[in-house]
């Protein structure tokens, strides 16, 4: 069967990593990462349905609750999982954000780093923040960008924030870290230039788009890029790179939007889950983060190698290779012909060639 033969082959990526110590919670996660995909729900009865089909469905939710109840994830291992999706060089761009939602009165608020390389992206790391969906702090943002420099090291081209992210403490350790950035700063933020003049943003970009070299803002010397959108709100950017740069490199942080719409209503329908307690709010979170990395894996493949996804008459494509790759992989599971046998054969060929790639410079360790 189709479904068995390509679960088989997906077992061989998840073989790769220590995701668990135990094996049968490793062939536990491999289950349920397939379950989220063909029921595009998180919640634990939708999932139940395809876990085992030899199973009651009563039973299958017993096991769901009882991983989400004792199993321990090693979250550096999931991390590491998620980079083989990457390209194996070049350059990678972090993004980060939150996303938050209420479940009653129990209030969900999660701080995310996205990994980003060519059209690819994948959540590293995430934190739940116990604070009633108030910002994040300095800390947390601190602890998630290090750990990917742990995972990364020099892989790591430039990081790409929103108006949360800022404080002198912030972009300094990104500075001294080696990290370039691009945050967007808010509009009463006042830059200090280097004849000691201190010049408002909103006074200075009143109509034309300005590029400002060598500007100390928030305590930390970089540059900045001024723009009045089309609505008539500020653009104010501050970073590392070239001023006229700026804008260019903030437009992709669009990437994790995307995947947080891919988690949500155009995905996995995340916010649906009635979990309240953060740690299992983290497992859940890994477990759509590794289905996330699995279907836009796919939708490349399929668009490199398969068939071109359709471009609109606007410029865009009709699917994201998220969506892709999720539909594909869904009617992979349902057939039953062998026709489909080749191209799951290449796709697994094309993801262990990175698993090689890690293991060999040693990136993939305990």
């Amino acid at each position: 069967m189709m479904k068995k033969f390509f679960s088989t082959k997906i077992k061989e990526i998840f073989d790769k990593v220590e995701l668990v110590s135990n094996l049968a919670r490793k062939k536990f996660i491999f289950s349920f990462v397939l379950g989220l995909i063909k029921s595009r729900k998180v919640q634990f009865c939708e999932v139940a349905e395809h876990l085992n089909d030899k199973a009651k469905k009563e039973c299958n939710e017993v096991r769901i609750q009882d991983f989400f109840r004792q199993a321990k994830l090693n979250y550096e291992q999931v991390a590491m999982l998620l980079c083989l999706f990457l390209p194996r060089k070049g350059k990678v761009r972090l993004s980060i954000d939150r996303t938050e939602w209420d479940f009653g009165k129990c209030q969900v608020n999660i701080l995310m780093v996205l990994a980003s390389q060519g059209k690819i992206q994948v959540p590293l790391y995430w934190s739940l923040l116990d604070n009633k969906s108030g910002n994040s702090c300095t800390q947390d943002r601190i602890d998630v960008v290090d750990k990917c420099l742990r995972l990364l090291g020099k892989r790591i081209g430039l990081l790409v924030a929103d108006r949360e992210f800022i404080g002198h403490k912030w972009l300094k350790h990104l500075k001294e870290s080696g990290i370039g950035f691009c945050v967007r700063m808010p509009r009463h933020h006042v830059m200090e230039r280097l004849d000691g003049r201190l010049q408002k943003a909103e006074e200075l970009a009143k109509s034309t788009a300005l590029c400002l070299p060598d500007c100390l803002v928030d305590g930390v010397w970089g540059n900045v890029s001024l723009k009045r959108t089309a609505d008539g709100d500020l653009l104010y950017l501050f970073g590392t790179m070239e001023a006229k740069h700026l804008g260019t490199v903030y437009r992709r942080r669009w990437t994790i939007e995307a995947c947080f719409q891919a988690f949500k209503s155009r995905g996995f329908d995340l916010e649906s889950t009635h979990l309240k307690d953060l740690e299992k709010l983290k497992k859940l979170m890994a477990m759509v983060s590794i289905a996330y990395g699995l279907c836009v894996s796919m939708g490349i493949y399929q668009d490199a190698r398969v068939k071109k996804i359709k471009v609109k008459n606007h410029g865009y494509k009709a699917n994201s290779f998220f969506r892709k790759g999720l539909d594909k992989v869904r009617e992979m599971l349902k057939m039953k012909a062998r026709k489909w046998h080749k191209t799951i054969e290449i796709f697994i060929r094309w993801i262990n060639r990175q698993i090689h790639h890690y293991q060999n410079t040693q990136i993939l360790v305990g």
